[in-house]
């Protein structure tokens, strides 16, 4: 999922922690509960089912806390960008990409999407340039799906490759939202009905597709295990995570959030390892390190740790400081 952009980022509260850790099991549940849906089910229905679920709940919600949504053409105008981008596109190559690949490969090439939206935000925009420290992690988080993939994989563009690059994409996606999704703080929009309206316009976006292509009338009707993981996609992993993502948003800035980055391929491979029969090579286990560690560059704050606890560092940064001394 894509990150907000935001400047603060303090300590997080136990209770804080636990909705982060909380959010990323259901954000990692995704994964395995997508892997089991389209196990029976066509992509287009699993991803239409899974969004208009969640955008009756959440309209549910909104009415209940007394809350209405935009009515305005320009609000609804970025609803579907923000429907197209963050949910329509990046749900629709997940699905499909696993159909072919597990959903622990899944899941740490989806963590690449921050290293997307640090790219782009230095290119589109002018307030988040490329820091140093920001592009070295760009560089190795990208190394890092360089080797997931595979060398022996690029060569030989098969299924596997084909549906790790879907994945990729979908990341790319999600990265093009957090940049797009800046723009509903300066239209005044709240955080609750943007996750409202993106799911409600990427609903009437993919329905025809659903429609078109799956014809689900045509189908035999999915077992208890695929409708329970369509459910649990739209309740769990879409309604109630972004009614988490925004809580924890709100109070601790989208700096400590990226952390659920980190987090989320952990959930999914060890669903995937119990329920699936999952395994993860070497070079997967080696990727998810790598982008790890340039997520670890960019957030900054495993590296002012370690420096911080380096003899003399404090005394050589005191020193540093313009009229130290």
């Amino acid at each position: 999922m894509p990150v907000p952009t935001s400047k603060h980022g303090r300590p997080m509260n136990p209770l804080e922690w636990a909705i982060l850790l909380t959010l990323s099991a259901i954000w990692g549940g995704a994964f395995f509960f997508n892997a089991v849906a389209v196990a029976e089910i066509p992509v287009f229905t699993v991803v239409v089912a899974r969004v208009a679920i969640a955008a009756v709940v959440l309209y549910s919600l909104l009415l209940l806390t007394g809350r209405s949504m935009p009515t305005d053409r320009r609000a609804w105008a970025a609803f579907f960008g923000m429907g197209l981008l963050n949910n329509a596109i990046p749900f629709s190559l997940i699905v499909w990409g696993q159909q072919h690949i597990a959903s622990g490969v899944a899941s740490i090439l989806n963590a690449s999407a921050p290293l997307f939206t640090v790219f782009l935000a230095h290119l589109l925009t002018d307030d988040e340039k490329l820091s140093g420290g920001r592009l070295a992690g760009v560089v190795v988080g990208f190394v890092g799906v360089a080797v997931m993939i595979g060398l022996d994989g690029a060569q030989a563009l098969g299924a596997p490759v084909l549906a790790q690059l879907a994945c990729l994409a979908a990341a790319f996606s999600y990265g093009l939202a957090g940049i797009f999704g800046r723009r509903f703080h300066a239209m005044g929009i709240a955080p609750m009905a943007t996750a409202t309206g993106q799911v409600t316009a990427s609903s009437i976006l993919l329905l025809p597709m659903m429609l078109f292509v799956d014809r689900p009338w045509q189908l035999p009707a999915p077992g208890t295990q695929a409708i329970a993981a369509v459910l649990g996609l739209a309740l769990l992993s879409t309604a109630l995570a972004y009614i988490l993502f925004f809580r924890i948003l709100a109070t601790v800035g989208a700096t400590n959030v990226l952390l659920v980055t980190f987090l989320i391929p952990v959930s999914a491979i060890l669903l995937g390892i119990a329920f699936l029969g999952e395994t993860l090579q070497v070079r997967h286990l080696a990727g998810m390190a790598l982008i790890g560690a340039g997520l670890a560059a960019i957030d900054g704050r495993p590296w002012r740790a370690l420096l911080g606890r380096w003899p003399g560092a404090r005394e050589r940064r005191k020193a540093s400081r313009p009229g130290a001394g």
